[in-house]
């Protein structure tokens, strides 16, 4: 069966510096599969990567079987690939609801998929809702971060890249994101996850790759890396993960 998206051998650059060295990973359809790292390891370049943002060196990005390697972000997203990028880069001058209309850009001939596509993020944001005119510079963090994933299901993706979405966020908060996440994945969104809380990650994903220095240096399923100790240890404090409450 092919991989819904299937990343093989990918080398990226900037300049001399190798950020991403050969590595491969797939994302299979219904699937949440998390990508850990510290910070510098290549995650967010990945990311921007698969999106097309950044020119391939080497290697190949395949969608549904068909090679993207040399096709624009634009065409990208609308083969069903969206990406809701690491510091949120909300429109800060436009309203919420602006936000939301640029992110259904794919659709916006079509009035009545904008709509519904916006009474979906409504549903699964309703703070969006009560300030979709308040300008969202003026929005929380969380709220901020809410927006961010919003305006990137606008387009009704197939693929939600998401790219550090707890980053800043109070544990409460946090917990109710990746309550909200879950809740995306099951109404049919597939889910590439760059997290450094590796702990909430692998709570919801069926499997999970580690990122050192540009290289994958460990995959395996969520309870595989969960017990294992270099993941526990440079991970999860140093102790196996403690059993999550349910994320319903």
């Amino acid at each position: 069966m092919t991989a819904l998206l299937l990343v093989e051998n990918l080398s990226i650059a900037y300049d001399s510096m190798e950020a991403l060295k050969g590595v491969s990973l797939h994302l299979d359809e219904g699937e949440i599969v998390a990508v850990l790292g510290a910070n510098g390891a290549g995650k967010s370049t990945l990311l921007r990567a698969i999106s097309g943002l950044l020119p391939i060196r080497d290697g190949s990005i395949k969608l549904r079987g068909e090679l993207l390697n040399d096709v624009s972000a634009f065409e990208i997203v609308f083969r069903g690939v969206s990406h809701s990028p690491e510091g949120r880069k909300v429109f800060t001058t436009l309203t919420v609801e602006e936000n939301l209309n640029l992110g259904a850009y794919t659709h916006r001939k079509k009035k009545k998929t904008v709509s519904e596509s916006k009474k979906r993020v409504f549903q699964l944001f309703p703070i969006l809702g009560d300030r979709r005119r308040q300008l969202a510079g003026t929005l929380s963090g969380g709220e901020q971060q809410m927006l961010a994933i919003g305006r990137a299901l606008m387009s009704n993706p197939r693929i939600l890249l998401l790219d550090e979405p707890s980053l800043g966020l109070a544990p409460l908060l946090v917990r109710h994101i990746f309550e909200i996440v879950r809740e995306i994945n099951s109404q049919g969104v597939s889910i590439l996850l760059v997290e450094q809380n590796a702990r909430k990650a692998l709570g919801i994903a069926s499997r999970g790759y580690v990122l050192e220095t540009g290289a994958i240096s460990t995959s395996g399923s969520a309870s595989e890396l969960k017990r294992n100790r270099k993941v526990r240890e440079a991970y999860l404090g140093g102790a196996a993960l403690k059993k999550e409450k349910p994320i319903r």
